[in-house]
């Protein structure tokens, strides 16, 4: 069996070819690749990681979930802050069990409201993500307790870095899982603004993945410098854990004695 190293010099050399061939138009040569890099992926991580586990059962009972666990599956699939209409859309198109539209509108509320009468008493939150100038909540975007700062940050640049992220999310999972109409068309609401990811007929995962990854690089470094900044700042300026997760309202963060630093 090939080592660990070995391994992750194929999956690079992988996944650059897929880019290739995909960026020149060659879906059948693309999606041979694409297979092939799921076979090196798979065989890496059971060279580091060892046998996967056994399947979790496909469905669960929506009685038995509450809201906040499918929201939370939503956003962990996207990995990024996301608005309530698209995490219910993943939801709707990747999991299963009931989530009505009318059950997100206080749940970001309840959670705040949940861990100031007992901080960190829960696994994770459903918080808010924060604008990288005022640390005040970002509107109508939700992100996960449990995610670093700057993940949760959002500046100028990420709600481009984060539908790129997103779309990359989930044309992976769908490359892997499988793809569903219901999976094919949230993709596509991600991907049609994405230079070379459609042909404005067709979706496919790995063309998607592709485009989505050669824009990402054109705004990633910007971005994440940006988003680090903020988080320091947030550090520094908020004391209160909850201003951390849930924003600053009613006032603005002072930024003088900041600029006084410099």
């Amino acid at each position: 069996m090939p080592t660990a190293d070995a391994l992750e010099q194929r999956i690079a050399e992988l996944r650059a070819q897929v880019r290739r061939a995909a960026g020149s138009g060659e879906r059948t040569a693309a999606r041979r690749l694409r297979a092939e890099l799921r076979a090196a992926e798979t065989e890496w991580d059971a060279a580091v990681l060892g046998p996967p586990r056994p399947p979790a059962p496909a469905r669960q009972s929506a009685a038995a979930v509450p809201v906040r666990e499918h929201v939370h599956r939503a956003l962990t699939l996207l990995s990024v802050p996301a608005a309530p209409k698209l995490a219910l859309a993943v939801h709707d198109a990747f999991f299963s069990g009931e989530l009505v539209a009318a059950r997100l509108t206080s749940l970001r509320r309840d959670e705040e409201r949940s861990f100031r009468a007992a901080p960190y008493a829960r696994p994770y939150y459903i918080c808010a993500a924060m604008t990288t100038d005022l640390l005040a909540p970002a509107r109508g975007l939700l992100a996960v307790s449990t995610w670093s700062l700057p993940q949760r940050m959002v500046g100028p640049l990420s709600p481009r870095v984060d539908l790129l992220t997103g779309a990359i999310r989930l044309a992976r999972y769908m490359t892997d899982h499988g793809c569903t109409s219901a999976g094919q068309r949230v993709l596509w609401q991600l991907a049609v603004s994405i230079p070379g990811a459609t042909d404005g007929k067709t979706i496919d995962p790995d063309v998607v993945l592709a485009a989505a990854e050669r824009e990402l690089e054109v705004h990633r470094e910007d971005d994440t410098q940006q988003r680090a900044d903020a988080a320091e700042r947030a550090v520094r300026q908020l004391a209160d854990p909850a201003a951390q997760l849930f924003g600053v309202r009613l006032a603005v963060a002072d930024r003088r004695g900041e600029r006084g630093l410099r």
